[in-house]
C-alpha cells in the first residue's frame, strides 16, 4: 500500500520570533538573526553570538508548571500549538494506533542537565533538583507536548546530530504512506546551551564572523536553536475533512558514511547516495528539481563535500538548481534544522519564492552552484529537496512538491 502524504499544518520558532508569517518574512528580507549570548556567559569563548530566541514568551501551560520544564520544551510547545492550530484537528481526531508523534533532537533537555549540574556543584546534592534530571533526558519534552495537547500513543525520538529531524520527518512519511498509520506530527527541535557551544568551539567549528555558506571566505557556523514540527495526513483524509493542504512531501532517503565522528567524508558518496534514493522514492529525475535547501553549515569541508554530493547525484543539472541556506540567517539548530528547513523548503513552494543564502559575496571553485543571493521569485519550482547532513556522516534528504503543480 502506498498513499500519497499531505502537509496540513506546520509550526517554527527560531531566532527569526515565533511562527511562520514572521520567519518567512524575515527569512525572504535576508535579515540575519544571529544577537548576542545572553544565556550564558560566553567571556571564555572566542565566539560571542548565536541564533538565540530572544525573549522567548512561557507558552500557556496547563498541566504542568512552566517554571518546571526546560527552555526545549517551550519551544516545541510553541511550534506543536502552531502545526495543531493549522490542521484543523482536535484531540479527538487522534487514534493512538493510527497515529504518531516523532521528533529529532541532539540535545533534548540539556539546559536542564546543565542547571542540576550548576545546582550539585555550587550548593551540594541535596539542593539539585532530581527533576532537573528527567527533564534532560530527550522523551521528557514530547511526553510534555503530548501530555499537554492530549495526544495519545508513545513518543518516537531520533538522536543522530544535524540529521535527527529529518529523519523524524522521514520516520512520519514513511509511517503514513505505507497505511500504518494516517497522522504524524513530526519535527525537531534543539535549545542553546553551553554544552553545545562548548563543544563546537571546542572543534574550532564556530566562526568569530559571518556564517557565509558556500563562499570562497566562509570560517565556520553559527550555533542556533528552535524548533520545527509539521502534520503529516493521509492526502486522501485531508482532502476528505477540507483540510488546507499546505504541499506534500513525496520522498525521503537515508545513508551513512561512518567516515568521521564530526568531518564529512569529502566525496560525498554516501551523501549522494541518500540524494539518489530520495530522488527514486519520491519518483522524480534530477530535471525535475527545482530548488534545493542545502544543509549548508559555513564550514569549508561542509560545503564542498554537499557541493560533490549534488553534483554526484544530479549531473551537470546540480550547477543550474537554485540553491540556498538558511543557516546564515539564523544559525545551525542541530536537530531542529532538518525539520526548520523542510518548513521553509514548503514555504517556498507554496509561494513561489525561493529564500537567500546571505553573506555570500565571493563564489568558490570548489562550491560552483547557482547561490541564491538575495530572494527571487522562481520561474518555476515545483519539486524541492532539504538536505541534513550530520556528524557521524548521518545524512537524511526529504523531497517535497507543490500542491498546485499535483494532478
Amino acid at each position: 500500500m502506498s498513499r500519497r502524504v499531505a502537509v496540513t499544518g506546520m509550526g517554527i520558532v527560531t531566532s527569526h520570533g515565533i511562527g511562520k508569517a514572521v520567519n518567512w518574512r524575515k527569512t525572504l528580507a535576508g535579515e540575519s538573526s544571529i544577537r548576542p549570548v545572553t544565556l550564558f556567559d560566553t567571556a571564555v569563548y572566542r565566539t560571542k553570538t548565536a541564533g538565540e530566541v530572544a525573549d522567548l514568551p512561557t507558552p500557556p501551560w496547563r498541566r504542568m508548571r512552566a517554571s518546571r520544564v526546560d527552555r526545549a520544551s517551550h519551544l516545541l510547545y510553541h511550534a506543536v500549538a502552531e502545526a495543531l492550530e493549522e490542521s484543523g484537528l482536535a484531540a479527538a481526531d487522534w487514534d493512538a494506533s493510527r497515529s504518531a508523534v516523532a521528533v529529532g533532537t541532539t540535545l533534548g533537555g540539556m539546559a536542564s542537565g546543565e542547571r542540576y549540574h550548576r545546582a550539585y556543584i555550587q550548593k551540594g546534592p541535596e539542593r539539585a533538583r532530581a527533576s532537573y534530571v528527567v527533564d534532560h533526558l530527550a522523551h521528557a519534552q514530547p511526553l510534555h507536548l503530548m501530555d499537554e495537547f492530549a495526544l495519545p500513543g508513545v513518543p518516537r525520538v531520533f538522536s543522530n546530530a544535524c540529521a535527527s529531524g529529518a529523519n523524524a520527518v522521514g520516520y512520519g512519511f514513511d509511517l503514513v504512506r505505507s497505511g500504518r498509520g494516517d497522522l504524524a506530527l513530526c519535527g525537531g527541535y534543539d535549545p542553546l546551551c553551553e554544552f553545545a557551544f562548548a563543544g563546537f568551539h571546542s572543534l574550532q567549528a564556530l566562526t568569530t564572523e559571518l556564517c557565509r555558506p558556500f563562499d570562497r571566505h566562509r570560517s565556520g557556523l553559527v550555533i542556533g536553536e528552535g524548533a520545527g514540527m509539521l502534520l503529516l495526513e493521509a492526502w486522501d483524509r485531508a482532502r476528505a475533512r477540507g483540510a488546507r493542504i499546505l504541499g506534500e512531501i513525496v520522498g525521503y532517503g537515508e545513508s551513512n558514511d561512518g567516515f568521521h565522528m564530526t568531518r564529512p567524508e569529502p566525496e560525498g558518496t554516501s551523501a549522494a547516495a541518500a540524494l539518489r534514493h530520495a530522488l527514486r522514492d519520491a519518483g522524480v529525475g534530477a530535471e525535475d528539481v527545482d530548488y534545493v535547501n542545502a544543509h549548508g553549515t559555513g564550514t569549508p569541508f561542509n560545503d564542498a563535500a554537499e557541493r560533490t554530493a549534488l553534483v554526484a547525484a544530479l549531473g551537470s543539472r546540480a550547477r543550474d538548481i537554485p540553491v540556498s541556506s538558511s543557516k546564515s540567517m539564523i544559525g545551525h539548530l542541530l536537530g531542529g534544522a532538518g525539520a526548520v528547513e523542510a518548513i521553509l523548503t514548503v514555504l517556498a513552494l507554496a509561494t513561489g519564492w525561493l529564500p537567500p543564502n546571505v553573506n555570500y559575496e565571493t563564489p568558490d571553485p570548489q562550491c560552483d552552484l547557482r547561490i541564491v543571493r538575495t530572494a527571487m521569485r522562481a520561474q518555476r519550482v515545483r519539486v524541492a529537496l532539504s538536505n541534513s547532513f550530520g556528524f557521524g556522516g548521518a545524512n537524511a534528504v526529504l523531497v517535497f512538491r507543490a500542491v498546485e503543480t499535483v494532478p
